[in-house]
């Protein structure tokens, strides 16, 4: 295929997955539960922190986070005591335990109490054409408090040459103004145009027999190389082709 042909058919693909009936099976169900933006974007960054292995799994596990913070996460987060933490403490999803999930709160009250939250993060170190810098500078500060070296694995560092996958997916449903009612769109100051596409094995391996991507490991450099591409297609919101290339792996097996 050409560009234009190449366009044509992956436009047809995101018309086709970019649809309300998407959310049923995907992570990004447990943010659309809420209404307040922080409960919204607390939610989502839970959610999408465990977003690897069995989708189903991952949604019923974030359902239990939720309910282990009251489903109220935000109020949990701002006003928890040290003995509401016990409960988590069993809490697991593959390699996250609850050890890690009790770090995660209070990085997240001492982000919202000291920092101004997690979208002000974003919105000062926002570049002009990314927010790879700033996934890193999140993660400083994310870690700024006392904290196991077993945790650190949990939140991803471009400049550590990783695609920060499960963090890009979490940035496009808070950034990605969608017309259709998927992504949420409540962070209103960085613009779609920003974001990276949530490199992954089905989107890697789509991206790879559609000329997208030439490199074979799904890292930092194989990311750069989409997004560039992608921004052909689509320079004001190129990661809507996310809904392309993973409903063409994973429910079309292209």
């Amino acid at each position: 295929m050409n560009k234009l042909e190449l366009k044509t058919f992956l436009d047809e693909k995101v018309a086709l997955y970019n649809r309300p009936n998407f959310i049923e099976s995907d992570p990004i169900q447990i943010p659309h539960r809420y209404s307040l933006k922080e409960d919204v974007e607390i939610a989502g960054f839970l959610a999408a922190t465990i977003a690897w292995g069995n989708r189903k799994m991952i949604i019923q596990n974030s359902n239990k986070m939720m309910d282990l913070l009251g489903n109220s996460p935000y109020d949990f987060i701002l006003n928890h005591e040290d003995h509401h933490l016990e409960k988590l403490e069993k809490f697991v999803h593959r390699t996250f335990n609850g050890h890690d999930f009790i770090y995660f709160i209070k990085s997240l009250q001492n982000i919202y109490s000291n920092h101004s939250g997690m979208e002000a993060i974003f919105n000062k170190y926002q570049e002009p054409d990314s927010l790879q810098n700033a996934i890193s500078e999140f993660k400083k500060i994310f870690f700024e408090l006392n904290h196991s070296i077993r945790t650190v694995k949990h939140v991803s560092d471009p400049s550590k040459n990783s695609s920060s996958k499960r963090i890009n997916m979490w940035l496009r449903w808070n950034c990605r103004q969608d017309s259709n009612g998927v992504d949420l769109g409540i962070w209103k100051n960085i613009s779609p145009s920003k974001l990276s596409c949530p490199l992954d094995v089905h989107s890697g391996n789509v991206a790879r027999k559609l000329g997208l991507l030439t490199r074979n490991q799904n890292d930092g450099k194989a990311l750069a190389e989409l997004d560039a591409n992608l921004r052909i297609l689509d320079p004001e919101d190129p990661v809507k082709y996310d809904f392309a290339l993973f409903g063409l792996g994973v429910f079309e097996k292209f």
